[in-house]
């Protein structure tokens, strides 16, 4: 495992390969690898101008890119109920999908829905994707995968369940890390529904880049407000951070190298903030089977998503 890179990523040729925020940062880093090694990369983004600009930028060093750039809001799940019914439309299955997107310490917005910006976008609308993808991932050949992106912030979550939208307080970073440990929470217990299932087909597996040198970091201090926070985080992605194409690794190498269901990969390095993947331990909260079940029941009743196996 020790020294991992996109060299040793195996030919996908025949794979189709969803990534969500696909246009940018972790995102393009991961279309780009997914792209060389031979897949049809589907770029679910929010905007298609944007991703017409990133797939063109693909392009320019992978001329045979096959990629397949498409509208998907996570922070509306009419958008993402259309994007999974065109997807079953158009493809007969699904290898991997990277549920990537996400928001980082925004000022407190809702959905479309009423979700609270980051809570939605990072957990609810990759939930109710995964579900509405999931006759395309049962139907590919061999082993499918579930990548579910986290972050090393998921340890400052906490799961309050009698206001998790931040309806009466909001602290931007407490909220950043409660979707984060969503994420964590969602993608382990999936991993417990398929065992309890003996589903050997499918995985389900969960990452973090570190600390990437992404757009997120530009977002979270544009919307700040800050000429203080601006630099400093400008000062923080110079010193500390690993580029995107770095930061993508741990992705890459839970959707195609040999990891077992409900893995954590993240990069090896200093302070877990860069470096090769390898598989390490999360928090004990992310590990809550019984916050994890009262999730998955909650974000059932928001998204009026179900799985097939709900109805056992």
């Amino acid at each position: 495992m020790t020294g991992w890179t996109t060299a040793d990523l195996p030919a996908l040729d025949g794979h189709t390969v969803v990534v969500t925020g696909a246009n940018s940062g972790l995102g393009l880093a991961g279309t780009r690898a997914f792209a060389d090694a031979g897949a049809t990369v589907v770029m679910a983004c929010r905007s298609v101008e944007r991703g017409d600009r990133a797939a063109t930028d693909v392009r320019e060093s992978v001329p045979d890119a096959d990629l397949d750039v498409r509208e998907c809001d996570l922070a509306s799940l009419a958008s993402v109920e259309s994007f999974a019914a065109d997807l079953r439309a158009a493809y007969d299955a699904v290898d991997v999908l990277c549920n990537n997107a996400g928001l980082m310490a925004i000022p407190r917005r809702e959905t479309e829905e009423g979700f609270e910006m980051q809570l939605g976008v990072n957990h609810l609308g990759h939930f109710a994707l995964t579900g509405q993808l999931f006759p395309l991932l049962a139907a590919a050949d061999g082993q499918s995968r579930v990548v579910t992106q986290s972050s090393g912030l998921h340890e400052r979550g906490e799961m309050d369940f009698a206001d998790l939208h931040w309806e009466t307080a909001y602290d931007k970073w407490d909220a950043y890390g409660r979707s984060k440990l969503a994420n964590l929470l969602f993608a382990y217990e999936l991993q417990r529904r398929l065992d309890a299932r003996d589903r050997a087909d499918l995985l389900s597996v969960a990452c973090h880049p570190g600390y990437a040198d992404t757009n997120l970091q530009a977002r979270t201090a544009a919307e700040s407000g800050s000429t203080l926070v601006k630099l400093g985080m400008r000062v923080a992605n110079a010193l500390l951070a690993q580029s995107a194409e770095r930061g993508a690794l741990p992705m890459l190498y839970a959707a195609t190298a040999d990891v077992e269901g409900g893995d954590y990969v993240g990069p090896g390095g200093l302070f877990d903030m860069r470096g090769a993947p390898e598989i390490q331990a999360s928090s004990a909260a992310s590990r809550d089977g019984a916050h994890a079940r009262r999730l998955w029941d909650h974000s059932v009743e928001a998204t009026g998503v179900t799985y097939p196996f709900d109805a056992d």
